[in-house]
């Protein structure tokens, strides 16, 4: 009899390990959270880097009207100095794990180089390069009359937020990421709340807006800087209530063919097919000369070909601090942010998105030049100020001042 209840409970804890092994590698899905894993594997930055699509769920935008930019390839001859070195375009490259490199200036691209086994239709992922998309939305909403303020508050326009903390909180603190929200996002921590960003939609396909009901305020917003990816994505809902589509169609709507983006792309979301929800803080997967085409429209100042796309001033208020807290030194030592946007410490005019790992549009108004780089770098932050170097370097050669 003992026996028996043994070879049962065996048989039993069998079942359940296959039911369990079964359910993380989903061999009859194209996604799994043993993919999700992986995904998240330091050897495997590169190919994720490239390949979003073959480890999450994604939403094509089609390019519907593309209008290539004119091409005027230079030689570049840059170097530039570096804790008391002198170093060369190739080496901050390589050391960076570069995957794409486009200058454009006076609307022309330059240079177009590509590494580590991308090639010039390749679409690395933005990571938070994808937020200030995000945010030129919520512009280009305001230039519409779809928004009167940004003083306005996120559950006007995203009602399944009604009543919390992020509901609560205006638009203009959920760009100037200042909520005053309890959310913690350390990519070294495990136990993060990040990781309701990625486990939730892609281990559970649990809708990305009912897990953010739960965080609670701690601060007054518009006090401090608290960078977290979560407010990106409550903005990201409230572009789907204004507009009443998945956000890839809003892109696809809104900058894809005003801008005349050259090639499809496409946005990570929790689930494969129209019920899927986009991930508003990161993961557009586009051609570096595409995302180039957003630091155009920043360069002009928010107007493409004739036409404001973006309110007068929005320019200089999403690339400037907005309050002391965002100033550099208090968000960053070597950057300070706006309404989605950075700037340098040494500030020259310049300011830039960016995302991890070392994504970069990077605008130089007082040069007209545009630079978009990504990279697969897992030590991207320790190479911030190089960054900023090469790209200053890039500018001078350029334009020869």
């Amino acid at each position: 009899m003992a026996l028996r209840i043994l070879g049962g409970i065996l048989l039993l804890i069998v079942v359940l390990v296959s039911i369990a092994a079964s359910w993380f590698f989903r061999p009859w899905s194209d996604y799994s959270p043993a993919r999700v894993q992986a995904a998240f594997d330091p050897e495997n930055i590169v190919d994720v880097s490239l390949n979003m699509a073959d480890y999450f769920p994604y939403a094509v935008i089609e390019a519907t009207d593309p209008d290539p930019l004119p091409r005027e390839f230079r030689a570049l001859d840059v170097s530039y100095a570096f804790e008391s070195e002198t170093r060369s375009l190739d080496q901050y490259l390589e050391s960076t794990h570069a995957l794409g490199l486009v200058v454009v200036q006076d609307g022309m691209i330059v240079h177009e180089q590509y590494l580590n086994g991308a090639d010039m239709m390749s679409r690395p992922t933005s990571w938070s390069v994808a937020k200030s998309f995000v945010a030129t939305l919520i512009a280009m909403a305001m230039q519409e009359g779809r928004i009167s303020s940004l003083d306005q508050l996120a559950q006007e326009f995203a009602p399944q937020f009604e009543g919390s903390a992020f509901g609560e909180t205006s638009l203009r603190h959920l760009l100037m990421m200042s909520t005053g929200i309890d959310f913690v996002e350390d990519y070294d921590d495990p136990d993060s709340d990040v990781g309701v960003l990625f486990a939730d939609p892609f281990v559970w396909g649990s809708d990305i807006d009912q897990s953010l009901l739960q965080f609670e305020r701690v601060t007054d917003p518009g006090t401090e800087f608290d960078y977290i990816s979560s407010a990106s994505h409550v903005l990201s809902a409230v572009l789907r209530g204004i507009y009443d589509q998945p956000l890839h169609l809003i892109v696809q709507e809104k900058i894809w063919e005003r801008l005349g983006m050259e090639s499809e792309a496409y946005w990570n979301q929790n689930v494969m097919g129209e019920d899927g929800v986009a991930l508003g803080y990161c993961c557009l997967n586009a051609r570096p000369v595409d995302f180039a085409r957003l630091g155009l429209l920043y360069l002009n100042d928010g107007i493409w070909e004739g036409e404001r796309l973006l309110p007068e001033g929005w320019v200089e208020m999403a690339t400037r601090a907005n309050a002391p807290f965002q100033e550099a030194g208090a968000t960053d030592p070597l950057r300070g942010y706006g309404l989605h946007f950075w700037f340098p410490e040494t500030d020259r005019g310049e300011f830039f998105a960016a995302g991890i790992y070392g994504q970069y549009i990077w605008v130089d108004p007082s040069r007209n030049l545009v630079i978009s780089r990504f990279a697969a770098d897992p030590q991207w932050g320790a190479h911030t100020a190089e960054t900023f170097a090469a790209f200053r370097a890039i500018a001078v050669e350029v334009t020869g001042e």
